[in-house]
């Protein structure tokens, strides 16, 4: 039950959401038991944000788990995000950002799991 949502300062037509989505679908699989079938994944593109006070190319990706995740996987999931973003969107890696909650309590049609 992830939540990717991925907010930049880079326009992202939807072509270009449709190859990320598909991208985050794999990488996904980084964390054991999470699959792209239970991704949902959001886009917040054109976002004013500013980076080291520059306004140049950045993006954060907030990626929201069920359960509790080993951090060589969230690692793992990290190197990924940041190659798709990069390459996706030609945001240099030193300007993305990935931020990880994690939850024990997630619910879904009309119930927690």
């Amino acid at each position: 039950m992830p939540f990717i949502n991925v907010t930049t300062n880079v326009k992202m037509p939807a072509e270009k959401c449709n190859e990320i989505k598909s991208a985050l679908g794999k990488a996904i699989t980084a964390i054991p038991g999470k699959s792209e079938s239970w991704l949902m994944v959001g886009f917040n593109p054109e976002y004013t944000l500013y980076f080291k006070g520059s306004s140049a190319p950045a993006a954060i990706a907030e990626v929201s788990v069920y359960g509790s995740p080993s951090s060589s996987s969230l690692n793992e999931l990290t190197g990924k995000i940041t190659d798709i973003l990069s390459d996706s969107l030609s945001v240099s890696p030193d300007r993305i950002y990935v931020s990880y909650s994690a939850t024990g309590d997630w619910g879904w049609n009309g119930q927690n799991f």
